[in-house]
């Protein structure tokens, strides 16, 4: 259970994600020391920068509470290790919002590798681009990162096939085709999926030879926005 107690420093938050053990990769940790979330929250939620929940980011969104994106970090911790890959690592981060995810996997990848946060909300690409920029402006100036507008649910044809693909908004009625297609063989996509009883499950998927994925139940999730609602709403990372 994570204490929603406050810490002072972007590193003590990072410790206590340690303790807890909601994360042990050492690359994955090191990258979050490295993106302090200070820098990807409101002006008036800095002083509560360091708890372990979702803040508000406007326009109905959040950035997701710190041991949330642990948890992700240690599903995706060898798909985002370019000592494990022989080729630059491709990835997409569905409903970037504040940018945060983005930039912790771009740490990640930064070797060779790029990341590509697409948002449907413009206000929030602004949002997210200026954070990474303040935060961690090396990933935009070498090109690892970089943040478009657009509807998630069609992908970004133009990186793909991706490695990974993490997704913000829950999926009422199955993955999105598109998402499925531009992940390679072997990629693994992160997703939010609602079952037929009303039960929300962050799902693991992995694509097979054959196209199609099999996925795992990771653990059970409450969401507010869908990926498949008319306008596209996502609860950002």
């Amino acid at each position: 259970m994570s204490s929603w107690t406050k810490k002072p420093t972007n590193d003590s938050l990072v410790d206590q994600l340690v303790s807890e053990g909601n994360i042990e990769d050492e690359k994955s940790i090191s990258a979050l020391r490295k993106v302090d979330r200070k820098f990807y929250v409101l002006e008036k939620n800095k002083s509560s920068a360091y708890f372990d929940r979702p803040l508000g980011i406007g326009h109905e969104a959040t950035i997701s509470a710190p041991h949330m994106h642990a948890m992700t970090l240690e599903l995706l911790k060898d798909d985002l290790n370019p000592d494990l890959k022989e080729e630059p690592i491709s990835v997409l981060d569905v409903g970037s919002g504040s940018g945060f995810f983005t930039a912790v996997m771009g740490v990640l990848v930064s070797r060779n590798g790029k990341v590509v946060g697409i948002e449907h909300i413009p206000k929030l690409v602004e949002f997210g681009s200026s954070n990474i920029k303040n935060g961690n402006p090396e990933l935009l100036e070498k090109g690892i990162v970089k943040i478009v507008e657009g509807d998630g649910r069609l992908g970004y044809e133009e990186n793909a096939p991706y490695d990974v693909i993490h997704v913000g908004a829950c999926a009422k009625n199955g993955v999105p085709e598109k998402l499925i297609e531009q992940l390679k063989v072997g990629g693994k996509i992160v997703i939010p999926v609602e079952k037929s009883t009303g039960r929300q499950y962050l799902e693991c998927g992995i694509k097979k030879k054959n196209g199609k994925l099999e996925t795992s139940q990771i653990c059970g999730v409450r969401i507010s926005f869908t990926i498949d609602s008319p306008i596209f709403k996502v609860r950002c990372n």
